[in-house]
């Protein structure tokens, strides 16, 4: 089984689990809303570009707002469940390339937004897969970033993003931690931040990912 698949299942069991109504690392979302959002970005791409864009925002909510009645939150959840969908089906190895890291990055949202979170413990290979993400992607998490940061992956790795001039943080942890960092989940990835105290704090408030 490849990780976007195993991902997609453990995200459709937690959210089964979380109920329709449980908070989200995703501000102003519930579950129910990211159950919407998981089945549009795959099978209405007509309203995909308002995930990214934000002149086309309004039709992307008011699809995801219909797909939540027309289909109910078990619907969507099924819907998701039986994915692939759409180009992500078509094109070969998309689904690996892409939602592995989208899968991983909402179950997250799902398991964090909950006190007394910890870290999962990850299949060493699925964790060497999102450090060759977030070192081929880092500089576009990163671009909105107001100060440099250094990735320091532990165990070994080393990645850079935000500008090269100016004061520098250092952002140390596992790789999976060290992306949903960078995925705009700052206060909630187990990382070691370290810098001036005033450099930190801005690039703790930073809004970071894509």
């Amino acid at each position: 089984m490849t990780h976007a698949r195993a991902g997609r299942a453990a995200l459709g069991d937690l959210l089964a689990e979380a109920g329709q109504t449980a908070p989200t690392l995703c501000e102003g979302w519930t579950s129910f809303d990211l159950a919407a959002h998981l089945v549009l970005r795959e099978s209405r791409l007509d309203a995909a570009g308002g995930i990214a864009l934000k002149p086309l925002a309004g039709y992307t909510i008011s699809v995801q707002e219909a797909l939540k009645v027309r289909h109910g939150y078990a619907g969507l959840i099924e819907i998701f469940r039986a994915g692939p969908h759409g180009p992500y089906r078509l094109i070969p190895g998309l689904d690996e390339i892409v939602n592995t890291v989208e899968f991983f990055v909402h179950h997250e949202d799902v398991r964090r937004a909950r006190p007394g979170w910890s870290p999962r413990a990850l299949p060493a290979d699925l964790d060497e897969t999102l450090w060759r993400w977030l070192r081929a992607g880092s500089r576009v998490l990163l671009r909105r970033s107001p100060v440099g940061v250094v990735l320091r992956r532990a165990g070994n790795g080393v990645a850079l993003g935000g500008p090269s001039g100016g004061p520098r943080v250092e952002v140390a942890g596992p790789a999976a931690e060290l992306l949903l960092f960078c995925f705009g989940r700052q206060r909630h990835a187990a990382v070691d931040v370290t810098g001036r105290d005033t450099a930190v704090a801005r690039l703790m408030d930073a809004p970071l990912g894509v």
